[in-house]
């Protein structure tokens, strides 16, 4: 692609131009191949949960990912409409920021003498199983995305194929009915954007949220003599965080999640 992107750029612009102008996303860029890679070695090698699902995309599909995902961030950062306390898929952001600011609420409240409980939140394969209507509507309704805008990223995640392809061997292909694409440039992003709306939840039960990608904190301090009201109100807000994750066809792992004191 690089030493013919001179020649090729031209039409490249054109087809790009054409496809955000008309609000459809070609149809021949959906369809993916997966290579299976097994997790760790070791792993039973007959067994189909010891491997991971590795996405392929075409290549000049991800070209134009990038020009959209370029203007869609700098959209949501001039509207300052992305989640502060999300460090996952973020410029500045990262797995230290998201351990700064959870372990700075902690040392604070250590420093007012209080006792902190601290709930770490895990998902289940919560990309695969992002619900294409319900993102839409959050674009629109949340996000202020509109028109041939909202068209471009219904025509994006709709009507996408998928197919296993190992060595010499292939699958029949298979409609993704659910999920942002595997490996894609804007899976992440358009799911920190799918799951902004907790962080909100979490705060009306008065406390401490912080997201990284699908991993949710959740962190609540009380005098030691309080313990077991804020343990039944971090339990009431749990449950609401569970029961907004089932409407929203995500799946709270409870085998990975765990609550410390």
């Amino acid at each position: 692609m690089k030493l013919v992107s001179e020649e090729i750029a031209p039409f490249l612009t054109a087809l790009f131009n054409r496809s955000m102008s008309a609000g459809n996303f070609p149809a021949a860029f959906k369809d993916a191949f997966i290579t299976p890679a097994l997790k760790k070695p070791g792993l039973d090698v007959m067994n189909v949960q010891s491997y991971r699902p590795i996405s392929n995309l075409s290549v000049v599909s991800e070209f134009l990912e990038r020009i959209v995902a370029r203007q869609l961030n700098s959209y949501l950062m001039s509207a300052n409409l992305l989640p502060s306390l999300q460090s996952g898929f973020r410029c500045g952001h990262s797995t230290e920021t998201a351990v700064l600011r959870v372990l700075s609420d902690l040392l604070e409240a250590v420093d007012d003498l209080n006792i902190t409980a601290l709930a770490l939140l895990d998902l289940s394969a919560a990309f695969d199983t992002v619900d294409h209507s319900i993102l839409c509507k959050r674009l629109q309704l949340a996000f202020g995305l509109d028109g041939q805008v909202l068209e471009w990223f219904r025509s994006y995640l709709h009507d996408r194929s998928q197919y296993v392809r190992r060595g010499m061997l292939k699958s029949l292909s298979v409609l993704l009915v659910c999920g942002v694409p595997q490996v894609s440039v804007l899976r992440p992003i358009l799911f920190i954007l799918y799951t902004a709306e907790l962080i909100g939840l979490i705060e009306q039960h008065g406390f401490c949220p912080h997201l990284y990608a699908d991993d949710t904190q959740i962190s609540g301090r009380c005098r030691p003599s309080a313990t077991q009201d804020l343990q039944q109100r971090l339990s009431a807000c749990i449950d609401e965080v569970h029961s907004w994750m089932q409407s929203n066809r995500l799946q709270l792992n409870t085998n990975k999640s765990e609550l410390l004191w």
